[in-house]
């Protein structure tokens, strides 16, 4: 019993100490700690994830304006288990991880040269961008039509719903972003492996199928690996109906696309949907790079909630629901967030050097956005001026434009 209580009066003591030392620095947000220098708040005296902190001033209270309940929107790919394998590995974010991500789930997926993500089809579209390396992507649709492509940093794929495809390293090292249109994709049925099924109907019905010996089906691996040790297959596909080409491929490749106009001078958007990738008619993305300092303006997006995965650089956005409640979130490589249906935000890039990189994804066949100065610039500029009670003048100026990426200013 004296030892927990010696114990106890040296751990008080230690945080005693620690809350002196942060008051004598000074404390504060870039500290993490949740005082903001005018009175309010004070330096956590027990548990805490200092790390953490340091990472999300913005959850410390440093902004004030944000107000009242506002869920989650930000996870982690690095809090998400990673499932290892013989030839790579994944590891994924759905909704049991982030709640709020109703409409869509990712994963990231890593493959090493040869190795194959095996022969499947899912319930849901798949979509897809390369990273890091190069992939070889084949599928084949309900009509026997037949696609073999290969992708290189920053093309894109789109198997739909029931497509069967499969995925194959080509470089040493091979990794990329997948997107599903449906949050709940660890549902029951959601995915199915070629050789789970071979593995699980009767020899005789396969020999039937295929006219073949049953004894050929004897090594099929139970259970699937998933992902696959192999070397890459150089084998021409031909027959069936023919390759799919133009508006029917599964492929988007981004050297044949030119990037979108930005008023703004902020930094360069791909705009990737089914007005420049015809077959994607489930989801829709922009490829966003942000100059330091630089802002995506304040906009909404009228046809669906907004998933994002983080690439590159530190950035920081607040979510508005309405009803007063708002809350900011900061952002690093490698996390995902959600901004939900119709929710106003922005996006600043907080670093003075790096560029942001990141990817915006929707469940919709198109991108859509509503820009807020826009919008007050093509309303009647008096009804503006006295809503928002600033001069006139003001509201006739404003940019008509819209200006998607601001430069820092």
């Amino acid at each position: 019993m004296r030892v927990l209580q010696t114990s106890s009066l040296l751990l008080a003591a230690c945080g005693a100490s620690g809350s002196v030392i942060e008051r004598q620095n000074g404390g504060g947000f870039e500290d993490g700690q949740p005082i903001d220098g005018n009175g309010k708040g004070a330096p956590f005296s027990g548990a805490t994830n200092h790390a953490l902190d340091l990472q999300n001033p913005d959850n410390l209270g440093r902004q004030s304006t944000d107000n009242g309940v506002v869920p989650n929107a930000k996870w982690s790919f690095s809090d998400s288990k990673t499932r290892i394998l013989r030839g790579g590995w994944v590891r994924e974010q759905v909704v049991t991880d982030l709640p709020t991500s109703k409409q869509i789930s990712g994963a990231q997926q890593h493959l090493t040269k040869g190795s194959i993500r095996e022969l499947h089809w899912h319930r849901v579209a798949e979509w897809g961008y390369v990273y890091a390396g190069s992939i070889l992507v084949s599928g084949v649709d309900q009509n026997g039509q037949y696609e073999v492509s290969k992708l290189d940093e920053g093309d894109i794929w789109y198997f739909p719903k029931g497509i069967a495809h499969t995925v194959q390293g080509l470089e040493d090292e091979n990794e990329f972003l997948l997107v599903f249109d449906d949050g709940d994709f660890d549902a029951v049925g959601t995915t199915f492996n070629v050789d789970d099924w071979i593995t699980h109907t009767p020899k005789s019905i396969l020999a039937k199928n295929f006219g073949l010996p049953e004894d050929v089906f004897g090594s099929v691996p139970s259970p699937n690996p998933y992902i696959l040790n192999a070397t890459i297959d150089n084998h021409n596909v031909t027959g069936g109906n023919g390759e799919l080409t133009g508006n029917a491929s599964f492929a988007y490749h981004a050297k044949d696309h030119p990037l979108e106009k930005v008023p703004g001078g902020g930094g360069t958007l791909r705009i990737v949907d089914s007005t420049t990738f015809p077959i994607a008619t489930t989801v829709a993305a922009t490829v966003v790079t942000l100059q330091p300092g630089g802002l995506r303006e304040l906009h909404w997006h009228p046809n669906a909630e907004e998933w994002l995965y983080f690439h590159k650089g530190q950035g920081r956005a607040t979510v508005f629901l309405g009803s007063a409640a708002a809350r900011t979130f900061d952002f690093r490589a490698g996390d995902t967030g959600v901004f939900p249906d119709n929710s106003g935000h922005y996006i600043e890039n907080t670093s003075d050097t790096e560029e942001l990189v990141w990817i915006e994804i929707y469940k919709s066949d198109r991108v859509e956005d509503i820009s807020l100065t826009q919008w007050l610039a093509l309303t009647p500029a008096g009804i503006v001026a006295s809503t928002l009670k600033i001069p006139l003048d003001v509201a006739e100026n404003l940019q008509k434009e819209k200006q998607i990426l601001i430069k820092n200013r």
